[in-house]
């Protein structure tokens, strides 16, 4: 037994609305520079549909993920060394910008600026690549709301085994939001496709990272990640993903897309995994089996040789406390509700789902029923076989049982609790069909409806014996400034990457002001220093020189530097 640490994220798909805040302030707070317009380091997307970039659960095109060779040993499906050497110069299998979208502002300076005229002027859509004008043709959730459309809907690469069954009706039967960040996977696919071993995964907290100053550009990460959650970066010419809002889980504080989530549905906690039982578990043979091979991976926190073996590998005495109360080993064992992201992928990912009973709610509603009724809705979750595969392509690999179980046990929390708020007995039957008690039915029903902001998040800080590991992994991820990114202050990776716009909305040329400015914010104000990896090569910014001892002030960007003037 080898006990490690990991953070970990569960979403409860019932309470997402599809409003996109967490999407916004994640990309207010990571990706708002040059370079990272077309990022989503967090997005949701509307299913039935494509998702973000397009298609890309077709690991057959993307050959993402990981798979078993003829001697049942894993490899990565887009090849080994030798196959990423030979294509180290060109990576053939790479989304395009075309798959991404095409990013775009639009010119307001036509609105404010324009002269009283007969016709009302327009802001034209501009593309933030070439600053032209342009046509709108797609974006991150282009076919939000319209999931499962004549025009759409078979566009779904998780229809493409049920599609000559449901191909017209699926529209008819329900449609829900699926919010995506990294998955920071047990089994990463990602960190061994990495060329230069740049991208890692922390051994205090499983969190995945890059290191900005090992990047070397090759792009191997982006076509190694089914997920498609690693994106390049084309102005500095580095990887960059998802870091899990590292500097706030340091002290406690929760991600920026869970903090300001409206409806609530994130969970965050710590879980306790055998590092030893990974490669077994991600090298099972069954794709169906790779959900509960990955259950097995997890540690029982409350066993006693769980947490002695716990303390000998050094992790610390609250943070084992903190795995008994994280939400996240509720919700996966013992409730038994939350399931992975596409298991056959074989990363073993850390961001789990609670697949959503609303369609088979609204779908009993719409026929005029008692949509609380528990016989209603055992007796729809029986005849809506439909849904269950979908939601079976996208959590069990296809395997329906897991997910018909989980949504009999939300089905009963919800009859079940409707009887104690109408002021009737509660009703155990419900409680014993789905295998748990009255007892465990209310604690789960507090955690997924009531559950307060210290159940839903149990983050436990790190310690002050980490401090000094922690800080040189934040060095080599390039995040050393003071107040990283979104944090306040000139962020570590350029313009504007710490700092809010100070202007309401930014029209098309102050955009292309700052992008093409010789004077890029690359200073660290604070130790006087420049990061030469954020510096394009265009002018001398400010620190690429040291001062002379008569200097108090900075040159100004673009002068002669003080070797030269000398």
């Amino acid at each position: 037994m080898r006990p490690m640490a990991q953070m970990a994220m569960v979403m409860n798909l019932d309470k997402c609305i599809g409003c996109h805040t967490c999407s916004v302030t994640c990309k207010q707070a990571w990706t708002n520079r040059a370079g990272t317009e077309y990022v989503w380091f967090n997005n949701v997307e509307t299913r039935p549909g494509q998702g973000y970039p397009r298609q890309y659960e077709d690991q057959e095109k993307w050959k993402g993920g990981w798979t078993l060779n003829r001697r049942g040993n894993l490899t990565l499906k887009d090849g080994g060394r030798v196959n990423k050497l030979l294509h180290i110069f060109s990576n053939p299998k790479l989304p395009s910008i075309e798959d991404y979208y095409e990013p775009w502002t639009y010119d307001y300076a036509t609105l404010t600026d324009a002269p009283a005229q007969q016709h009302i002027p327009v802001a034209r859509p501009k593309s933030l690549i070439t600053g032209h004008d342009m046509k709108i043709t797609w974006s991150a959730n282009w076919d939000d709301d319209l999931g499962g459309s004549i025009d759409h809907g078979h566009k779904d690469v998780m229809l493409k085994n049920i599609a000559d069954k449901v191909k017209f009706e699926f529209e008819q039967t329900f449609m829900f939001y699926l919010p995506r960040i990294c998955e920071h996977c047990l089994n990463p696919s990602c960190v061994a496709s990495c060329p230069s071993g740049a991208i890692y995964k922390r051994s205090e907290d499983g969190i995945v990272l890059v290191d900005q100053d090992r990047c070397r550009g090759w792009r191997m990460c982006v076509s190694g990640c089914p997920y498609k959650k690693i994106y390049f970066n084309h102005k500095t010419g580095k990887a960059e993903k998802c870091t899990f809002c590292f500097p706030r889980i340091e002290v406690g504080l929760p991600t920026v897309c869970a903090e300001t989530c409206v409806g609530r549905l994130r969970y965050i906690g710590l879980m306790l995994y055998d590092a030893d039982k990974v490669l077994e578990a991600a090298s099972t043979e069954d794709d169906q089996g790779l959900y509960e091979a990955q259950r097995d991976v997890f540690l029982d926190p409350f066993d006693p040789v769980v947490i002695r073996e716990s303390e000998k590998a050094g992790i610390p005495r609250d943070w084992i406390q903190a795995a008994q109360r994280s939400p996240i080993w509720a919700l996966i064992t013992t409730f038994r509700v939350a399931l992975p992201l596409h298991p056959e992928y074989r990363t073993m990912p850390m961001v789990w789902y609670i697949p959503p009973l609303s369609p088979v709610v609204d779908i009993i509603r719409d026929t005029g029923h008692d949509a609380e009724d528990g016989g209603n809705l055992f007796a729809a979750i029986d005849a809506l076989r439909i849904p269950i595969e979908y939601l079976a392509e996208l959590f069990t690999a296809g395997d329906t049982a897991p997910v018909d179980a989980v949504l009999r046990r939300l089905a009963a929390m919800r009859s079940y609790m409707r009887e104690i708020n109408m002021g009737r007995p509660a009703d155990e039957s419900l409680a014993t069909r789905v295998g748990m008690t009255g007892t465990e039915i209310e604690d789960m029903y507090r955690l997924l409806a009531i559950a307060k902001y210290d159940e839903r998040y149990v983050i436990p800080p790190a310690h002050a014996e980490q401090a000094h590991s922690l800080e040189e992994l934040a060095t080599e991820c390039s995040l050393d400034l003071d107040g990283g990114p979104g944090m306040g202050g000139s962020g570590p990776f350029g313009e504007g990457s710490g700092a809010p716009t100070p202007i309401a909305v930014e029209n098309f040329q102050m955009l292309r002001d700052r992008q093409t400015s010789d004077t890029v914010a690359v200073v660290d104000s604070n130790r006087g220093r420049v990061n030469l990896l954020n510096w394009d090569g265009r002018g001398r910014p400010d620190g690429l020189f040291p001062h002379g001892d008569d200097e108090t002030t900075a040159d100004e960007p673009g002068s002669p530097g003080p070797q030269e003037r000398s």
